[in-house]
């Protein structure tokens, strides 16, 4: 007689340890795909998106757009010119990501005080918490 049982919906958790979204998202949902995906409207080279990433390293960059090309979501070609140059663009997954995207990044550039303002707020109150004081 088996005595085990299935946990309940409510039991369950909402996002297995095997989900496969998990390390699809963890791979491009970090603030680089992200912005890399923005620069990618059209197909652009290399230096172009590191002009326009402001901060981002070489080497964040080159693993960045690895990692969104092995996602299927950017291409890759090789342009035959001296020097030679190296182009990326956005695959047909990757422009099915832009609408999505886009209103996340819509999202962020409108609430963008809010949530400043809400850091603040907390960084305040965890200071005073720190200093002896109470949360109330």
């Amino acid at each position: 007689m088996d005595t085990t049982s299935s946990p309940t919906p409510a039991e369950a958790p909402r996002f297995s340890a095997d989900c496969p979204s998990r390390p699809i998202l963890d791979q491009i949902a970090d603030k680089w795909s992200m912005m890399a995906m923005e620069v990618l409207e059209q197909p652009t080279r290399f230096n172009e998106i590191k002009r326009q990433l402001d901060g981002v390293t070489q080497r964040v960059l080159t693993q960045t757009l690895r990692r969104l090309e092995r996602n299927g979501l950017i291409r890759r070609r090789v342009l035959e010119t001296s020097p030679i140059g190296v182009e990326y663009s956005l695959t047909s997954l990757g422009k099915s990501f832009r609408g999505p995207f886009i209103c996340l990044l819509r999202w962020t550039i409108e609430h963008s005080d809010e949530v400043m303002a809400a850091q603040s707020g907390y960084d305040e109150q965890s200071s005073q918490v720190g200093r002896g004081g109470h949360v109330q």
